[in-house]
């Protein structure tokens, strides 16, 4: 794998789509196209042996340094593989959390027994991680959690309530952002800590959603417990170490997710043209606009790939996640009266693009809502007074 890490772009590229074909041509193919957004209840434990299966070949964290056991792969390499990955259809990964979220939080922030303890089990995907920040009444402003941990001799104990929380209920341990100082303090009384979720104290409750299925969760917390140096950067620094966290998510990975974007749109032209819809002016139009929007977005996201600047991934999340939605209603629109019926109750009954649609309404409110990113670009980037809290 090190020397594949070598040479031109071209023969990398060349490197993982020849790598993909051969992997999904045997014991996984049948994985092409699973799970995903809306449909993570897919093949979850064929999809978890297909992540092991990556790790093995050396195709988990990629862009880790050496010294924590990723490949040490620059951002271009990142990005083709994120890109090859989407082309090949391949199944939807199980371990975003650990690999792209906590994995380079540990690594910024971490204690060098925490890194030595976390980061082999998420490199060979043998730990799955959630994420445990949005609560009833604070679910964007993070802020005002109320979810509290107290220190007990060598441990924390936690009582709270997260919810919105994706995969908690195949996840092996939580980052959790809590609070171990004086409400009143706001963004200075909150920790982050690492949390098992297999332990007495801990419940997950699925949350049913509008496309039938539940890939996230209410926790609850009632005397859980965690070892008190399990808490990543200093007591009362969760702040810090959360947004830490917030501005990892929206990395390479989103490359992979246009890719996939784009595939959706090129299905969709082909119903149209199918159907008939093409015929219609509104449609074509559409259709044209769904095209610019995409190569708009693509192009900020190369532009602003790595980028220091705090309005980047605000501008990227507001950017995708309108585009997505309205290709969603683009759909219903294509289809016609054929998206108003379903062949069966519930999940199974939906087709793609009733699911996509469904699904899509909650783009703008999952990983920062629209108005919460519009916050941030006022009184971050723009230097507008903060709104009256």
């Amino acid at each position: 794998m090190g020397a594949q890490l070598q040479g031109s772009a071209a023969e990398f590229r060349r490197s993982v789509a020849d790598w993909l074909e051969s992997a999904l041509a045997g014991e996984f193919g049948a994985l092409r196209g699973a799970g995903g957004p809306g449909r993570e209840h897919e093949a979850f434990e064929e999809r978890l042996a297909w992540e092991r299966h990556l790790a093995a070949a050396g195709w988990t964290c990629l862009g880790w340094p050496v010294s924590h056991g990723g490949r040490g792969a620059t951002l271009e390499q990142q990005v083709v593989f994120h890109e090859e990955y989407a082309r090949a259809d391949a199944p939807a990964r199980v371990n975003h959390f650990g690999e792209q979220l906590l994995g380079p939080t540990l690594i910024e922030f971490g204690t060098p027994e925490q890194q030595r303890r976390f980061l082999p089990e998420i490199v060979a995907a043998r730990e799955l991680w959630c994420q445990g920040y949005s609560e009833p009444n604070a679910g964007s402003d993070l802020a005002a959690v109320r979810t509290r941990a107290v220190r007990d001799g060598d441990q924390w104990v936690i009582d709270g309530q997260k919810v919105w929380t994706s995969l908690a209920h195949e996840a092996d341990w939580c980052f959790v952002l809590a609070r171990t100082g004086p409400s009143g303090q706001r963004h200075r009384g909150l920790s982050y800590l690492l949390v098992p979720m297999r332990q007495p104290g801990v419940e997950v409750r699925p949350i049913r959603q509008l496309t039938g299925t539940a890939e996230f969760n209410e926790v609850f917390f009632t005397g859980a417990r965690t070892d008190a140096n399990l808490v990543v950067g200093a007591v009362g620094d969760g702040w810090r170490v959360a947004m830490g966290t917030l501005a990892f998510e929206r990395g390479v990975a989103t490359l992979g997710q246009q890719v996939g974007f784009r595939r959706e749109l090129d299905r969709l032209v082909e119903v149209a043209r199918r159907n008939g819809a093409m015929k219609n002016p509104a449609i074509r139009t559409g259709l044209a606009r769904a095209r610019v929007g995409l190569e708009v977005m693509q192009a900020h996201a190369r532009r602003t790939l790595g980028s220091t600047d705090p309005g980047a991934a605000s501008v990227s999340k507001l950017v995708w996640a309108g585009w997505h939605r309205e290709l969603g209603e683009l759909a219903m629109r294509v289809r016609g009266a054929a998206s108003l019926a379903t062949p069966g109750d519930g999940a199974a009954g939906y087709d793609e693009w009733q699911r996509l649609y469904l699904f899509s309404r909650a783009d703008t409110i999952y990983g920062g809502s629209d108005e919460v990113q519009r916050t941030i670009l006022a009184e971050r980037v723009l230097g507008l007074p903060r709104a009256g809290r």
